[in-house]
């Protein structure tokens, strides 16, 4: 060490041999004072020596180092040594010539240039201290390269500076006078330069210009040594043990070396460890490790490496002296004791020990701890309270924590508890460096004048200084308070100096000043109570240290910024201390609700799942105390919407949403179900929206109330039901949603309804934080603000709403932080927002001022920022969606009350669909509520329009892009929107004439006394035994329905697919008709039935979902191999809706089944039901099987059914309702039954086919049993001459009457009489009138066949023509015929065979390969027609099965008056319309969607007044040469004019069209190409195709090949194409640059610009990265596949190699667009089998470039590799699988996961 005695002027300062003799300073208050110490180590002597060495050389210097106050320590001391001037400058980014040359100021109306730091120290021979070279922009410096070579600078106001040589040689020639005329001034020879700086590339900076560089002589300034630096620390802790400071300075030492540094570890701020050690002193218990962290908190800044690293030095250090240093925990218990002014004594208890120690405090008196209303103390934040007392003791702090943890509310409470007034600076990103210190205006007269920051203000009254958001701002601008922070000093621009409180006293002593003296000299003391609180939010580990905008997260804390501050971590809370908050500060919350929040909050916090734990970081403490203030106050709120509104989970992608859902189902918060209405009401000044009312406001303004358009729907009611709830909470609002879905709508519909006045504010990308605040402008030379709408909402009390909050860059938006948390805000005007009175200059926020914010939702395909991520926990925020189906629906028809509503149906559920799309990626563009709105005005305006026409106004922004159109013209024509269809696009079947309807016969019912004739059927009640309930799985798949008239119209509607197994058997169809009385429709219900295994699929006719019942357990199977049940469905009525009754024929099995519960319920019909068949009947086998059991649900609707069995003699009548059975014993044995009626059933003997009438009381009871009567009918022919009556055997008989017109229009007769028609094999349609309510003798009237269809031979079409051993000669069970009554019609399905194909195809024309046809005969038209049914895409392998079921392929039920529905064996669903009103019905509507253009040339006309009246009508003169004339009334065939023949005119006698040219606008004319130049086309185009295959050698096999396994991926590629295509031109997105010399007026310059300054302007370009920061690489994928030979051996099995080949396809035509490979990703893609885990497939670079070499690797590389390798897979490492390093991602492909693939490169590219 070496101590230095007092200096005096005039003496010699000898350093070593090397000596310096002091002269007398011009301006002694600018020499450092206090900077050195007493004793100075030997290492700071010898840079002062050398300092020295260079000052006598007349060099200037640079001293090099790490970060850290010590160069600058060793500067000032030498100026202090040398008694030197000094002129500092601490340089950023936003430093420009101007700041170190000369200023321009204005100064009574005329522009002066004022010199600036260099020119001073230059002229006044002062050294010039530089620091953060590094941080200045380039070409900045070199300004000064001049004056350091040679001395010499042009200024700006035409003075030149000469070295001190030349100047005093041409002062030897010329006078002084000359020299000043010349504009000459003398540089000082005591000038000198000395430059501070950090070594990059080490440190992020930019490198030294070589120019620059090479004027400066170099030191290194490194950390002291070690024996140097124990000293100070032995001096500073003396109350430390010696072996533990050792131990702290070799952990530092080590942190500092340059393996740490290899290991990517930061610097340990050794500057920071004296300030610990007087820490350390006053609490010696403190353990090492928890010092440590303050200094160097690891855990935030690094990785697990890093941290293991760290903690593996920490060890060694602990392990030492782990027996000195207890960890021990801090309980804090403070008192205040008020002594000095600015200092206050503390005490902690520690330990059962109590530490008193002293800090600096506020102005204000303290208030003690735990006495705010508002402050909630927990363990934890005591704990860290007491910390922070602790650190505040030496140092400046930091906060580090996540959004919404309370950090805020920690400062305040430390400042309060201090006395502290709080100076509140929201960091922004874009924040420079004045706006950090000082900010220039114009006076009143015009002059330009510098206006201090809050933060100079804070440093100059003793304020706590809140830097809110260091994180963001960028650390070139954070840098120049690096001196402050250190030193507390601080230099402004102005000239003005802050001093530490210390030096200032020092200085006034030493120069005998006052402090008005020094005032005058711009000299201020900084306050000894001043000290820095900065908030910010944990750095991102590994994340880039750039900031620029689009960075979601960067490692902010470095080497740098570790030296300003000690660090203190703020951790979520534990969950009981959160409750606790929670009920401190919301009293009134339901406990258990508050308890379901925190469980599910914690839960997500402490998993592994880095899902989870995103959703955790919405689920902060300001976020739960909202929710439960909101629970406070309705405590009937639903918990999981407040979470779900809180996460924002409708806008979350589908992996987080359903990780959510999964978290909400584990703590077991249900979301209850919305109420369906939510009215509104307003009565008596108050407003009522569903539960919530509020007064009704009355406003000053009431211009500024909005009044918009609106229809309530309830969708958009209960959103604006929770807005009212947060506003009357006092909440801020965030509306989050699409574009066009109604956010604006809504909000001003919601201040319309409060009555209050609305300020509007929209922001975009050039949205600065001084344009959001205030908008400055020049009048009369002087600056004024005018203020924005955000400041005249705060002042008048209205409410603002800041439109398109994503548009803007999020670190402009963010200073509405403190804006919505404290009620503060700074102006650029020097103004400030305050919540309440009680300072000058202020905007006091009104009371009623709210902000209600509009932003897009986050995420792709809104390239916004996410507004949401950065600002979403300060608002209450509400997701709006597009209003549900029924709502907009509802809404739609109030915008278009003359639309049909078929076409706003069609129109809801396009969009809806298209909707879902963009959802998913498959379309970028997210169609609104908006644009259905507007074809809906469209519509309603001009009804003639077509539909498919005006979908055009929003769909043809698409029309150019090919994959784009394909996808939308699906999505329309699905949902029966016919774009594209012509109006002759229409394929009815063909009608054929039916048979001449002849009377055939009479039936006769026998009512004579015989008894043979008349018998009485005994009848017997007994109660059913239930077994039951078990309850099984109802699950719910999405049904794809598709419209099928969307091209060309036919008697199909519709058609879908049930996601059957593809062994499943479809055994029954049936429908039932239910009432939608929301919607005052009538839907029906299909019920479809499967075995093998026996299922139930039940789905509404224009539903979107199928719902299914798995019943493979109920049905076991027997020992004697597979049994294959054959059930059939009944589903009951009203009060029974939903449930069906399932019956199995050959155990007759009876099911009750309840589609909304899932319970299924045994019906036991008889005692003997249990009992088992002796022999396990099979109903497909080849032996001739016993008669199964019938069930009749004809009037299941009625909750009653009835059971036989063939060739059985008794019938089982089941009441559902009651639980009874009535068992009828008959004397016949039966064949089948018809129920005709409810009392009447017609019974078919099994022999003879003869035919009975059961006739039975309406209700039977126990009491009314043996009151059954059985009557024979009599069949007699119309002339008994012709031998044996033909019998008929029926296949169907209606259960109700043909209606009397129906029945008058079949017979050509008026006639009225009850009636039943019948069909058998023998005729179309039988007609018996009179039966069965008539005895006397019944007519039967007959359509005939020509051939009878059991005669005709089943073809071998369809399904059947996989049969082996040929057909079963057995009757199907399904006849497959039915009845629609009000139609007047009777369908069939018929096998191809039984169709006379020659009759309804042309000879020229093959009948297509069908199913089956739909034989359609209608009485009234007397036609007959035959509809082809599409064949089945699948078919079960079981075909000699399927043959038993149906005799073709499909099976047919009823659907409504006029339709049936038919299901294929490959389970297939179609609805039909076949009766001729409906169908007739449709096609109008069908063409009036297309559209009334019937390709006429349209006519333009302009009516005019001529001012002239007519005279005489007359035919006018004939134009010989026919020129079009306008007005007048001379030639005929004009236009416009009056007396003539002619169009558009008054007076002529008729109209009269001359054929003048019209220009055509009709859709014909495009459709009227002529077909050879379409041939021409399509040749030309195929001819390019066959040259492209041939430029690249490729054959027609090959681009067909190839093509098979592109067009399986064609839409993922689109879909992620799309996303590549978005990233790259977000990652492109231009930026501001300032300073510049043209372009855009920068705001912020306009004072300058008044000035006369040049570099005043801003302009949009690309941003050079930040040097020193990383190199933004593109991401480097690498995806491996199983090219192993098992791929091989089962694709035939499952397809597993043809999806991996698919999926590679994939990988190679997204990531190679263009012919360009994509700057984002590099890709390769490797194979593993057997031969290894690393075969080379496709080359980084070398990336196939066409369909001939993308081919080759499918073909060559894999398909062929696959099929000769080894079938043993090579395992791969699970390191390998996925993870991320250095921008490269591992992908493992395996086929089976290929949908999952998708999804997550979605997520991988985004």
């Amino acid at each position: 060490m070496c101590w230095l005695p007092p200096l005096f002027l005039g003496d010699t300062v000898t350093i070593g041999e090397i000596s310096y003799k002091l002269k007398t300073p011009q301006n002694p208050e600018l020499v450092p004072v206090k900077h050195i110490s007493d004793s100075l180590p030997q290492t700071v002597a010898q840079h002062l020596r050398w300092i020295m060495q260079k000052d006598v050389l007349g060099q200037d210097v640079f001293l090099i180092g790490p970060p850290g106050p010590l160069r600058r320590s060793i500067a000032m001391q030498y100026l202090e040594l040398t008694k030197r001037e000094v002129e500092y400058v601490a340089l950023s980014r936003d430093t420009t010539e101007t700041d170190l040359k000369q200023r321009r100021e204005i100064r009574s109306g005329t522009a002066f240039y004022i010199d600036q730091c260099a020119v001073r120290a230059a002229t006044q021979g002062r050294v010039l201290v530089l620091e953060g070279l590094e941080k200045a922009e380039r070409n900045v410096l070199p300004v000064l390269n001049n004056l350091l070579e040679n001395r010499e600078m042009q200024l700006e106001d035409g003075r030149f500076l000469m070295s001190a040589e030349r100047y005093d040689k041409l002062l030897q020639e010329h006078t002084k006078e000359e020299l000043d005329s010349w504009k000459i001034v003398r540089v000082s020879e005591d000038f000198r330069v000395i430059a501070l700086g950090l070594p990059v590339p080490k440190y992020k900076g930019n490198p030294l210009d070589p120019p620059l560089r090479s004027r400066f002589q170099a030191r290194d300034i490194y950390y002291l040594p070690f024996k140097d630096q124990l000293e100070l620390l032995y001096t500073a802790g003396p109350n430390v043990g010696a072996e533990r400071v050792s131990q702290l300075l070799s952990l530092a030492t080590t942190l500092c070396s340059q393996e740490s540094s290899n290991l990517g570890l930061p610097d340990f701020p050794v500057d920071n460890l004296l300030p610990a050690l007087h820490v350390l002193n006053a609490f010696p218990m403190l353990s090492s490790q928890h010092l440590v962290q303050r200094l160097y908190p690891y855990n935030s800044i690094l990785g697990k490496d890093g941290r293991t690293a760290v903690e593996g030095v920490l060890s060694v250090s602990q392990d030492m002296n782990h027996h000195n240093v207890p960890n021990c925990c801090l309980h804090v218990v403070v008192t205040l004791l008020w002594e000095l002014e600015g200092r206050a004594d503390v005490t902690l208890r520690v330990a059962d020990k109590d530490v008193t120690f002293q800090v600096p405090a506020g102005t204000k008196e303290p208030r003690p701890p735990n006495s705010s209303p508002n402050f909630i103390s927990t363990p934890s934040h005591a704990q860290l309270l007491s910390e922070m007392m602790q650190s505040h003791m030496v140092k400046d702090i930091c906060l580090i924590g996540a959004k919404g943890c309370g950090k805020s509310v920690l400062a305040r409470e430390f400042a309060e508890m201090l006395g502290y007034s709080i100076e509140p600076v929201m960091l922004y990103q874009d924040m420079t460096a004045r706006d950090l210190l000082q900010q220039r205006y114009t006076l009143s007269n015009g002059d330009t004048a510098w206006r201090p920051s809050p933060l100079v203000t804070a440093a100059i009254e003793g304020k706590l200084l809140l830097l809110d958001g260091i994180h963001r701002v960028n650390l070139g601008t954070l840098a120049v308070l690096s001196r402050l922070l250190h030193d507390r000093e601080l230099d402004l621009y102005d000239g003005t100096r802050l001093l530490r409180w210390d030096r200032y006293q020092t200085l006034k002593e030493q120069l005998q000043f006052s402090d008005e003296q020094l005032q005058e000299r711009s000299i201020f003391p900084i306050h000894p109570s001043f000290r820095v609180l900065a908030l910010a939010e944990p750095p991102v580990v590994g994340a880039s240290t750039s900031s620029s905008s689009n960075s979601r997260g960067q490692q902010w804390l470095g080497p740098e910024l570790l030296t300003m501050f000690l660090y203190h971590t703020v951790t979520p809370l534990a969950k009981g201390e959160e409750m606790g908050l929670i009920q401190g500060l919301t009293p009134n919350v339901p406990m258990e609700a508050a308890e379901q929040l925190l469980h599910l909050t914690h839960s997500l916090r402490k998993t592994n799942d880095p899902t989870a734990q995103s959703l955790a970081s919405s689920l902060s403490t300001r976020q739960l105390l909202r929710i439960c203030r909101r629970l406070s106050q309705y405590p009937k709120e639903s918990i999981a919407h407040a979470v779900n509104k809180a996460c924002l989970s409708r806008f979350l992608p589908s992996l987080a949403r359903a990780s959510l859902e999964k978290s909400l189902a584990n703590c077991s918060i249900q979301d209850t179900p919305d109420p369906a209405e939510h009215t509104r009401m307003v009565k008596d000044g108050v407003l009522t929206i569903g539960n919530v009312s509020a007064p009704i406001y009355n406003p000053n303004e009431k211009m500024k109330v909005p009044d918009v358009l609106f229809y309530d729907n309830p969708q958009h009611m209960m959103v604006m039901e929770d807005m009212l709830k947060d506003f009357l909470l006092g909440e801020h609002l965030l509306l989050v949603g699409n574009q066009g879905v109604g956010k604006n709508k809504i909000v001003d519909r919601f201040l319309h309804l409060l009555n209050r006045p609305r300020e509007y504010l929209q922001l975009h990308r050039d949205t600065t934080v001084q344009t959001l605040t205030l908008q400055p402008s020049v009048r009369d030379g002087i600056i004024t603000y005018e203020d924005s709408p955000l400041v005249k909402a705060v002042k008048l009390g209205h409410i603002l709403v800041i439109d398109e909050a994503d548009k803007a860059p999020t670190n402009v938006t963010c200073i509405l932080k403190t804006l919505v948390e404290s009620g503060e805000m700074i102006l650029a005007d020097g103004r400030r927002i305050i919540s309440a009175k009680g300072r000058p200059n202020v905007i006091v926020m009104h009371p009623d001022f709210r902000m209600l914010v509009l932003a897009n939702r986050p995420g792709f395909p809104f390239l916004g920022n996410d507004f949401f991520g950065a600002l979403g926990d300060i608002f209450s925020c509400h997701a709006v969606d597009n209003p549900k189906p029924q709502a907009e629906l509802a809404m739609l028809k109030q915008y278009g009350p003359d639309v049909p509503d078929a076409t706003l149906q069609k129109l809801v559920a396009a969009f809806g669909e298209l909707r879902s799309m963009a959802d998913q990626g498959t379309i970028t563009y997210p169609y609104s509520t908006r644009e259905v709105v507007n074809i809906v005005k469209h519509l309603q305006k001009f009804p003639g329009e077509g539909l498919a026409s005006v979908v055009r106004n929003v769909f043809d922004f698409d029309s150019y892009n090919k994959d784009m159109r394909e996808v939308l013209i699906e999505a329309l024509h699905k949902h029966g929107i016919p774009i594209g269809a012509k109006p002759s696009s229409v394929k009815l079947a063909k009608e054929l004439p039916l048979p001449e309807v002849k009377m055939t016969g009479y039936w006769t019912i026998n009512q004579g006394g015989n008894a043979r004739r008349k018998l009485l059927c005994p009848t017997e009640t007994h109660s059913i035994d239930i077994k039951g309930p078990v309850f099984l799985r109802v699950q719910g798949y999405p049904c794809n329905r598709q419209e099928s008239r969307a091209l060309s119209f036919s008697e199909e509607k519709a058609h879908w697919q049930i996601p059957m197994n593809e062994v499943n058997i479809i055994c029954d169809v049936t429908t039932k008709d239910e009432h939608e009385h929301k919607l005052d429709l009538q839907m029906y219900v299909l019920y479809v039935a499967t075995c093998n295994p026996v299922s139930l699929y039940s789905m509404k006719e224009r539903g979107e979902t199928i719902q299914c019942m798995e019943l493979y357990d109920i049905f076991p199977r027997t020992i004697s191999g597979v049994w294959q049940p054959f059930v059939t469905i009944a589903p009951l009525g009203s009060p029974l809706d939903g449930q069906v009754v399932l019956h199995e024929e050959q155990s007759n099995t009876v099911l009750h089944l309840d589609l909304v519960t899932g319970a299924v319920r045994r019906l036991m019909l008889s005692p003997d039901s249990e009992q088992p068949t002796t022999r396990a009947s099979h109903w497909w086998s080849n032996k001739e099987q016993q008669g199964g059991h019938k069930m009749c649900s004809d009037f299941a609707h009625k909750n009653w059914l009835l059971f036989y069995k063939e060739d059985g003699n008794q019938l089982e009548v089941l009441d559902v309702l009651e639980g009874r059975v009535h068992s009828i014993s008959l004397p016949i044995n039966l064949r089948s039954v018809f129920l005709v009626a409810e009392d009447r059933w017609l019974l078919l003997e099994s022999n003879t086919n003869k035919k009975f009438l059961l006739t039975k009381p309406m209700h039977m009871a126990a009491e009314d049993s043996g009151v059954c009567q059985l009557h024979s009918i009599s069949e007699d022919s119309v002339s008994s001459g012709h031998g044996v009556t033909e019998v008929s055997v029926p296949q169907m008989v209606s259960c109700e009457q043909l209606p009397n017109e129906n029945l008058s229009a079949a017979l050509d007769q008026k006639i009225v009489s009850p009636n039943r028609i019948l069909a058998d094999t023998g005729s179309f349609a039988r007609v018996v009138v009179g039966f069965p309510d008539l005895m006397s003798p019944n007519e039967v009237y007959s359509f005939k066949r020509p051939v009878d269809l059991s005669v005709m031979k089943s073809s071998e079409s369809g399904a059947h023509m996989f049969l082996r051993g040929g057909l079963r000669s057995s009757t199907a069970k399904q006849e497959n015929c039915v009845s629609l009554l009000s139609a007047n019609q009777v369908v069939r399905a018929l096998p191809p065979s039984k169709v006379p194909l020659k009759e309804v195809y042309p000879k020229d024309v093959t009948p297509p390969m069908t199913a089956a046809y739909l034989e359609v005969t209608d009485l009234s038209s007397k036609k007959v027609k035959y509809i082809p049914v599409p064949r089945s895409m699948t078919v079960s392998p079981y075909t000699s099965w399927l043959s038993k079921v149906s005799e073709s392929d499909v099976l047919i039920a009823p659907l409504g008056s006029g339709g049936v529905v038919t299901v294929d064996m490959g389970g297939y669903v179609r609805l039909w319309e076949t009766g001729l009103d409906t169908l007739q019905r449709s096609l109008m509507e069908w063409r009036n969607m297309i559209g009334t253009e019937d390709g006429r040339p349209l006519q333009i006309t302009i009516q005019r007044d001529s001012g002239l009246d007519v005279t005489a009508p007359k035919h006018g003169k004939i134009d010989p040469n026919n020129a079009p004339h306008v007005g007048g009334n001379q030639w005929a065939g004009g236009t416009g004019g009056r007396d003539t023949a002619g169009l558009g005119g008054k007076g002529g006698p008729y109209r009269l069209d001359a054929g003048h040219k019209v220009y055509q606008v009709s859709q014909a004319e495009k459709d009227a190409v002529p077909e050879e130049v379409r041939r021409a086309a399509r040749e030309m185009a195929e001819k390019a195709f066959r040259e492209r295959l041939k430029e690249i050698d490729m054959s027609e096999y090959d681009a067909a090949t190839y093509e098979r396994f592109s067009s399986a991926v064609s839409r993922q590629v689109q879909s992620l194409r799309i996303i590549l295509d978005s990233l790259q031109a977000k990652g492109k997105e231009r930026q501001w640059l300032k300073n510049q010399a043209l372009g855009e007026l920068d705001d912020a310059k306009i004072i300058d610009g008044l000035t006369g300054e040049k570099a005043i302007y801003k302009r949009r370009g690309e941003l050079d990265p930040e040097l020193g920061s990383p190199q933004q690489k593109p991401k480097r994928l690498r995806v491996l596949a199983d090219v192993s030979g098992s791929m091989y051996r089962f694709n035939g099995v499952d397809g597993r190699l043809e999806r991996s080949m698919e999926a590679v396809c994939m990988v190679m035509e997204n990531f190679f667009v263009q012919h360009q490979p994509t700057t984002i990703i590099y890709y390769d893609i490797v194979g593993h089998s057997g031969d290894g885990y690393d075969i080379e497939l496709v080359r980084a670079d070398k990336v196939p470039k066409n369909n001939k070499q993308r081919l080759k690797v499918l073909k060559v590389k894999i398909h062929t590799h696959q099929g000769f390798t080894r079938n043993k897979r090579r395992t791969v490492s699970p390191t390998v699988t996925l993870s991320v390093y250095l921008d490269v991602l591992y992908f493992l492909f395996y086929p089976s996961l290929f949908l999952l693939y998708l999804c997550i490169l979605n997520a991988v590219v985004c």
